[in-house]
């Protein structure tokens, strides 16, 4: 069985099949800091199934889902807040970031091993990143199209800014949650 800290189930590639790989327990990320000390990946129980839906949808039609954040503790938003104060690509910390809630997710996906080309990275705040945008190239057009199938099929909800994220609907509903609360472990 998951790990469950109250509300939130452990993601792991043995038990899901998925890859994980979690910007911010890098320095490769936006902010060129290390986030999360831990690549403890989690998620609401609420959000299991729609995970598990689009796994298989995906694996079905030969690409896997890799995940690059999942729930971020509200600790975690207050710092992404402080690197970028931009309310059209982070959540101000006083209005609770889905992933605070553990409802959302960035993704991406992989086939035969290798990212798919969205047209963009992870964390690139501009008009680029926005679902729809046509001044990327057609193949990243696609992938995104592709990818925007896969969640909303499986009952996701997406954000308009970031063709990463995706939320359960109604995010305001679940509680903010804090790593030392959940005891997740993820920011020490």
């Amino acid at each position: 069985t998951s790990v469950i800290y109250m509300k939130l189930i452990k993601i792991t590639t043995n038990k899901f099949d998925v890859n994980i790989d979690l910007a911010y327990t890098k320095t490769s990320n936006f902010t060129g800091k290390k986030i999360y000390k831990n690549a403890n990946c989690y998620i609401h129980r609420d959000a299991i199934d729609n995970l598990n839906k689009a796994i298989f949808i995906a694996l079905k039609i030969g690409y896997k889902i890799k995940i690059l954040d999942a729930f971020r503790p509200s600790e975690a938003q207050k710092t992404l807040w402080k690197e970028c104060p931009n309310p059209n690509f982070i959540t101000p910390p006083r209005k609770g970031s889905p992933h605070s809630r553990g409802i959302a997710i960035d993704l991406t996906l992989e086939h035969n091993n290798k990212i798919l080309d969205m047209g963009t990275d992870f964390d690139h705040f501009s008009e680029k990143s926005f679902h729809g945008n046509t001044e990327i190239n057609m193949s990243a057009q696609k992938n995104r199209m592709l990818l925007l199938g896969i969640m909303t099929t499986a009952g996701w909800d997406f954000y308009k800014n970031e063709w990463w994220h995706y939320q359960l609907y109604n995010s305001k509903k679940w509680p903010v949650l804090s790593d030392k609360v959940e005891k997740t472990r993820i920011m020490n």
